[in-house]
């Protein structure tokens, strides 16, 4: 089966699953209140984003581990919004969304058996977004939970970046040029 069909396939699974499940509550109302008790609305996006890689795992598709990372993470960054009902705090959150594609990157070199050649890119995107939310919360004030160290962010990302680059830079192969 080709990597299309697959992905398609698995979308597909995911699509009846959740017809499923709404037709499930439609006939026994008291299915969709006992899970309401247990979890909060933003809950399920995550769990849909588990959903999503496992339906990656069984129909072959490693791929999917990024686009369950995205929906995993920004389910994540809901929940917290919804428990500290503090909306404002998208103004730095979103930053974190290339991280998720980052670890979902790394995740799916993992189960495809590119690990090697993954781990570069996941890593990258996971700094991109660390400098990101950093630089995003520190204007935005979101930084404040840090207390009086919060001015200290930026400055501490700063000399991890650079010495990023410097082992970076040492264990990265030359490639000859053509």
């Amino acid at each position: 089966m080709q990597r299309k069909n697959r992905t398609q396939l698995a979308l597909g699974l995911l699509l009846i699953l959740a017809a499923a499940w709404l037709i499930a509550t439609r006939i026994y109302p008291d299915l969709d209140e006992m899970f309401n008790l247990v979890f909060d609305w933003p809950l399920w996006v995550v769990i849909s984003g588990g959903l999503i890689l496992l339906i990656g795992l069984l129909v072959g598709a490693p791929g999917m581990a990024v686009p369950a990372c995205i929906v995993a993470g920004i389910g994540g960054i809901l929940y917290y919004c919804n428990s500290s009902n503090d909306w404002a705090a998208w103004s730095y959150l979103w930053t974190l969304i290339p991280g998720f594609v980052g670890i979902g990157t790394i995740l799916s070199g993992l189960l495809e058996g590119t690990f090697r050649q993954e781990i570069r890119h996941g890593l990258n995107l996971l700094v991109i977004s660390a400098i990101l939310f950093a630089i995003f919360a520190t204007l935005m004030g979101g930084a404040a939970f840090l207390g009086d160290y919060s001015d200290y962010l930026p400055i501490g990302l700063l000399f991890l970046l650079g010495l990023w680059l410097i082992v970076r830079g040492i264990f990265r192969r030359d490639r000859p040029r053509q």
